[in-house]
């Protein structure tokens, strides 16, 4: 099985990606060991609350860092909801904090005119191909809980439409990331996730035996 880890750095509701990648058959983690998220095939950095909370939860934990490492190692990695935020230098949220700022632009509020948090169901426009839509049909239905978005790019690939285009799904090579919630999308999320096993499963693994076979300490508290 394909080993993810999916970074525990101290905040709640983490554990649903998690489970949703071992329903792949993935075999996905929820853990705070370096050991393991280094010898990960790929590495998941879900999200949910404040910006800025998040950001201090990750650096207090040390791993902004190895996040940063896997990112800089092209090894396959996936930002969700505010995940996929932390990628940015920064948000209008929390304007102190800086993120990872490995994606340009910055995090922006949602326009004025719609009701935020944008909460419901809302159709996925592919801006145009790429490995994550694999399998997908269209029109191509996610789930979306988001006050805040990141500025429209030349990494993005897929929008939806709220009070204007924005930003739904980013791809620079292997590092992929949604501001949907896939594991939240039904079959179409499953599918997403299952384009990013896919990836990490072709990917180039470091996983050894001996690390393999101690991967379990730093998983699931």
């Amino acid at each position: 099985m394909t080993l993810l880890a999916v970074l525990d750095y101290g905040i709640g509701n983490l554990r649903s990606a998690q489970k949703a990648l071992q329903h792949l058959g993935a075999d996905a983690r929820l853990t705070a060991d370096p050991g393991l998220i280094r010898d990960a095939a790929g590495v998941v950095l879900p999200g949910v609350g404040a910006f800025g909370r998040c950001m201090e939860q990750l650096r207090a934990s040390g791993m902004d860092e190895l996040a940063l490492e896997a990112i800089e190692a092209d090894r396959p990695f996936l930002g969700i909801c505010v995940g996929m935020q932390m990628l940015y230098g920064g948000s209008d949220e929390t304007p102190g904090a800086d993120g990872l700022g490995v994606l340009e632009g910055r995090v922006r509020l949602l326009p004025e005119g719609v009701k935020r948090p944008q909460m419901q169901w809302n159709v996925l426009e592919h801006r145009r191909p790429s490995p994550m839509f694999d399998g997908l049909d269209e029109p191509t239905w996610v789930y979306f809980v988001h006050s805040y978005a990141p500025e429209l790019t030349d990494d993005v690939v897929g929008t939806c439409d709220y009070g204007g285009p924005v930003t739904a799904a980013v791809v620079r090579g292997n590092l992929w990331a949604t501001q949907f919630h896939p594991e939240k999308s039904a079959a179409t999320g499953l599918q997403v996730l299952s384009n990013f096993v896919a990836l990490a499963a072709s990917a180039p693994s470091s996983v050894s035996p001996a690390s393999g076979s101690g991967a379990g300490s730093g998983d699931e508290r």
